[in-house]
């Protein structure tokens, strides 16, 4: 049992890095734009980068972090949540300092950013 937590709390470090790592690049691109972009473009643009992230996750770890079978489809349906929320308290921990949140720093596009990294994690890792 301690073993299936341990592979969980991989997983979800894992999307929670690879979501700091991407916000960082999208803050420094977008410091000189101010107007927020399309709502659809967003969230297609957040869905494109997580397939991306997950497919170049399959290069650097080709093996799932969870085994076969419930703890796979534990890891599907709950680590993406917990990504979401992660992202929602550092975008608000960056609120209340004053820095610039985008739409990655809150739960709808954590979430979403997550989730594709966790499905083509899922039907693609050996």
């Amino acid at each position: 049992m301690l073993e299936i937590l341990f592979e969980l709390l991989a997983e979800l470090l894992f999307q929670v890095l690879g979501e700091v790592l991407v916000e960082l690049g999208l803050q420094s691109l977008a410091q000189p734009f101010r107007k927020q972009p399309n709502v659809w473009l967003a969230v297609l643009g957040y869905a494109l980068l997580g397939a991306l992230l997950g497919a170049l996750s399959l290069w650097l770890f080709p093996s799932h972090f969870t085994r076969e079978g419930w703890p796979r489809l534990a890891n599907l349906v709950f680590t993406p949540v917990l990504a979401g929320f992660a992202m929602t308290l550092l975008g608000r921990w960056r609120a209340r300092r004053g820095d610039t949140v985008l739409r990655i720093d809150r739960f709808a596009c954590g979430y979403l950013f997550a989730l594709t990294v966790a499905v083509v994690r899922f039907n693609f890792a050996s």
